[in-house]
């Protein structure tokens, strides 16, 4: 009579110990010996042999259980095999729980809730990051350029990239790459991605991403989520609002390294070192004029269109450039941020506060003069 107390299963020859079998903790044991075959579908193809392991009379099934996933995730380890397979996308993984993980990307589920707030996560090593970047107000890393601090490690790697230019994320499709993941899978679905499923139903946008639709659909919602703590500050963007904690904070990771100068936003160091190269490669059709940003052949163009995109909600007036828009508005508001520091002046305009200066300055010339 077969002995109850033993549990058969099939295991393959551990890659560090040729024939040697591996017991049920992972380690090598006795030479194996000839006996029939009991194969335990792990959904692994290989070949298979068979071990004997005691089973104590105080063990439970359940922790015999474990040690079988223990042995197939072992096993797995050194076959590099991966047998679970997304049926939406063909991703695969080596452990089921893996695959459970990946499957949220495209249900959209987030099990990890916020005790303290609404947000929500798919994955409980994020809202971990999210209680200690938002909640217990503590960011133990800090970048030994700049100063900047934050909760979580994986940020900071991102945030290092500012200074190495390191763009570690490589299209396969065109020489594309990128510093962060979510870069790069966007610029696939945006340009290498003929399906666009996701349709605004308000206008004719399409797109191959949800994330994206419902980042456009604020445009028509009007909707802000994202607010500054500091000085009430929203925007419909995450990065939008990354950007506007500089002006708080100061930080100017995108450094010239032909002179001095850091900015703030990487589009700031672009037109700087525009300066050292003398690089004009964005011409106007309409007159010649030359530009080395984009954007400010953009803004050129619109002394051709007439245009004016930026209206004031006070009084209807219009503006070529945001920043003219911004001037205007002291008029309704009564900022002057512009102060001079020989008198008590001030002025809502940088060009009317120069001239205010020059008065300070050609007296000084006139005294030098007379004595």
């Amino acid at each position: 009579m077969e002995d109850s107390s033993r549990e058969h299963f099939s295991v393959e020859l551990c890659a560090r110990h040729p024939g040697k079998e591996m017991d049920h903790s992972g380690h090598s044991g006795k030479e194996s010996d000839s006996r029939e075959t009991q194969t335990i579908d792990m959904g692994l193809h290989q070949e298979t042999y068979d071990v004997n392991f005691p089973q104590p009379d105080n063990t439970s099934t359940s922790q015999v259980q474990e040690s079988k996933c223990d042995m197939g995730r072992h096993v797995v380890k050194y076959t590099g095999d991966k047998p679970y397979m997304c049926g939406e996308c063909g991703y695969r993984v080596a452990q089921k729980s893996d695959l459970t993980r990946h499957m949220r990307t495209h249900t959209g589920e987030k099990p990890y809730k916020c005790d303290q707030c609404d947000y929500s996560a798919a994955r409980k090593s994020t809202l971990d990051n999210h209680t200690l970047a938002k909640h217990s107000g503590e960011k133990p890393y800090m970048c030994g350029e700049c100063g900047y601090r934050t909760a979580d490690r994986s940020t900071l790697c991102r945030h290092m990239r500012t200074h190495t230019g390191e763009n570690p994320y490589k299209c396969d499709q065109c020489d594309y790459s990128a510093a962060v993941k979510c870069n790069l899978d966007n610029h696939i679905a945006a340009k290498h991605t003929d399906e666009q499923p996701y349709k605004c139903d308000q206008c004719d946008y399409s797109v191959a991403r949800k994330s994206h639709l419902d980042r456009h659909l604020r445009k028509h919602t009007g909707e802000k989520p994202y607010m500054c703590g500091d000085c009430g500050y929203r925007t419909a963007k995450k990065s939008h609002l990354s950007r506007h904690m500089r002006t708080h904070t100061g930080d100017k990771p995108y450094k010239c390294d032909q002179c001095d100068f850091s900015a703030a936003q990487k589009v700031h160091l672009d037109s700087h070192l525009a300066k050292h190269t003398g690089e004009k490669p964005y011409i106007c059709e309409e007159c010649g004029h030359r530009a080395a940003q984009k954007s400010n052949l953009l803004i050129h163009m619109r002394t051709h269109t007439g245009e004016k995109p930026y209206m004031c909600g006070e009084c209807g007036h219009r503006a070529v450039q945001k920043s003219h828009l911004m001037v205007h508005m002291r008029t309704h508001t009564g900022e002057k941020p512009y102060k001079c520091d020989q008198c008590d002046y001030s002025a809502a305009q940088k060009s009317t506060f120069n001239r205010h200066f020059g008065k300070h300055t050609s007296k000084k010339d006139l005294d030098v003069h007379t004595a």
